[in-house]
């Protein structure tokens, strides 16, 4: 296993240098450059052209890592029998094994990124070139030799729309209709997780013989708002709406010019017309026999679920579609993982480890700091320290700076563990004959202390991701989390409480949560009783 991983980082770390010397957005492999790329604190030079050093020192530790990996686990490695041991019991305890295969099979979809979820085309094909949004990060270099992003003017946009992002949905649609060469391959999920605010779905209605409205999807005399707009791509901009009861027209009537001028209105009762009016240029009949769409629901964010419209799970209020927002919140959670374990872990090992083994007056001084600490409700603290952060700083820095709070405030736990570790192991005869033999302090320490803390360690981890998954989502459902470009599973929570009439919303975040932590926690308990040392023990 070791080697594998050795294997994954040291081909990542490579594919990654590449992927940024040819120009290429590759699925997560890019985040160390995006990152560098976006701080300014983490790259150096000229603005059009920096060193991106953060990004070049990332890929290059990911190389050397995997090599030390690789060297340091060959091909003829064993493990001692008491880890193959608990090894072979977790891979017993189903539970635990089956949730471990799932997080890792959620990993690995989380880490294609942009190929799974985004609005950016994998292929298309355009008067006969081929182009891939999704993983180029420029399109061509102008006259003086500076790089150019995608634009619409790229792909025959005009107006406006031509010095913009193109959008690539529209453009898809576009092609269909024209019946042209032309085509685009979006990802499975075509809208990004945030940033990205879908067109509103609009659901036509039915007119069935007995003349009354019909509802497509349930078959029930429509009841409501029903709509008829100049262009199905822009909603708001309405020609005519009629009130339903029943199928039937009932109540007040709205009518706009395309200069979204209201021009006419009417009364309806039981569908026969009371009175109307009409104020606009023209004759009233040319007016209401303008080309317009058939008459349709329109579902303003947020809109419920609907295959039809697109939106599995609906929209958010903000318009972004549900699902890819889960899929953003998962990446979010995974990523923030890679960072703060190893960060607490090396923080609260090698302060709990030296506690233990020096004690006296730094045992003492450090252990009454961290009861201080400890005394004080976490939550709270890491609020306070959150809200004052500059906003700026916050949307620069984004999950960085989350996690670093996280970080100086979650380290504290496991000192008790590790210290307690040490106090027993340096009185054991192997301590005593390290220091005979010579062996330094450090080396003591962490090449022969440590080594039998490890089953203490592996325990904590599932626990300690629960806790941080926990963390995040209590922030941001309080509102001192991440900046709105992250999504989250706090803020949907959130927004969930906030729209009642959306339960969609606070339903697809509370089974994706409780999910991912159920799955956590089965992982724990099985490596808990998998490193059980009584199940390895025999006493005499």
């Amino acid at each position: 296993m070791f080697r594998k991983i050795g294997w994954l980082l040291t081909l990542g770390g490579i594919i990654s240098i590449l992927g940024e010397l040819l120009l290429l957005k590759l699925p997560t492999l890019r985040w160390p450059f995006d990152v560098s790329r976006e701080l300014n604190w983490l790259h150096s030079g000229d603005s059009e052209r920096p060193f991106l050093w953060f990004g070049w020192l990332a890929a290059l530790l990911m190389v050397v890592c995997g090599v030390l990996l690789l060297r340091k686990f060959t091909r003829d490695f064993q493990f001692t029998p008491i880890t193959q041991r608990r090894i072979d019991r977790f891979c017993s305890i189903k539970r635990g094994y089956r949730a471990f295969l799932i997080v890792i099979v959620l990993v690995l979809v989380a880490s294609l990124d942009h190929l799974i979820v985004g609005n950016e085309p994998l292929l298309m094909k355009y008067d006969g070139s081929y182009y891939s949004p999704a993983l180029q990060r420029y399109y061509d270099t102008d006259a003086a030799g500076k790089s150019v992003i995608f634009k619409g003017k790229h792909f025959g946009l005009s107006g406006d729309a031509a010095e913009s992002k193109p959008d690539y949905r529209r453009l898809k649609k576009d092609f269909n209709n024209e019946g042209s060469d032309n085509w685009v391959l979006m990802p499975v999920i075509p809208y990004a997780p945030t940033q990205d605010t879908v067109t509103v779905p609009i659901l036509e209605l039915k007119t069935r013989d007995d003349g009354l409205l019909y509802h497509p999807n349930s078959m029930e005399p429509f009841s409501g708002l029903a709509t008829k707009v100049y262009d199905l791509e822009d909603p708001g901009k309405m020609h005519l709406r009629y009130r339903y009861r029943q199928g039937l027209r009932e109540g007040v009537v709205d009518g706009w010019d395309e200069s979204r001028l209201r021009v006419y209105s009417a009364e309806y009762k039981k569908g026969a017309l009371v009175s109307d009016k009409y104020t606009g240029e023209g004759s009233k009949q040319e007016f209401l026999s303008k080309n317009s769409s058939p008459l349709s629901k329109i579902y303003y964010a947020p809109s419920p679920p609907s295959v039809r419209m697109g939106h599995v799970l609906g929209t958010t209020p903000q318009g972004y579609d549900v699902l890819a927002y889960l899929f953003g919140g998962l990446q979010v959670n995974f990523k923030a993982s890679i960072f703060y374990i190893p960060a607490i872990y090396t923080l609260g090992i090698s302060i709990g480890l030296l506690m233990g083994f020096f004690g006296g007056v730094f045992d003492l001084v450090v252990q009454r700091l961290i009861e201080i600490f400890s005394n004080i409700p976490f939550l709270f603290v890491v609020i306070i320290v959150s809200s004052s952060v500059p906003i700026s700083i916050k949307e620069k820095s984004g999950l960085g700076v989350i996690i670093l709070i996280l970080i100086v405030f979650g380290w504290m736990g496991m000192t008790y563990l590790m210290r307690t570790a040490a106090l027993k192991e340096k009185a054991r005869d192997y301590v005593a004959a390290s220091r005979v033999i010579g062996c330094s302090t450090p080396r003591i320490i962490f090449k022969h202390i440590l080594p039998n803390a490890v089953a203490i360690l592996v325990t904590l981890v599932p626990f300690s991701i629960s806790g941080l998954i926990l963390g995040l989502t209590s922030l941001d459902y309080l509102g001192f989390g991440l900046p709105p470009k992250y999504a989250t599973w706090g803020t949907l929570l959130k927004d969930g409480l906030q729209n009642i009439s959306a339960p969609w919303l606070v339903s697809s975040a509370f089974v994706c949560l409780v999910c991912l932590l159920i799955l956590v926690t089965f992982i724990g308990e099985a490596v808990r009783e998998a490193f059980d040392p009584k199940k390895f023990t025999y006493y005499k």
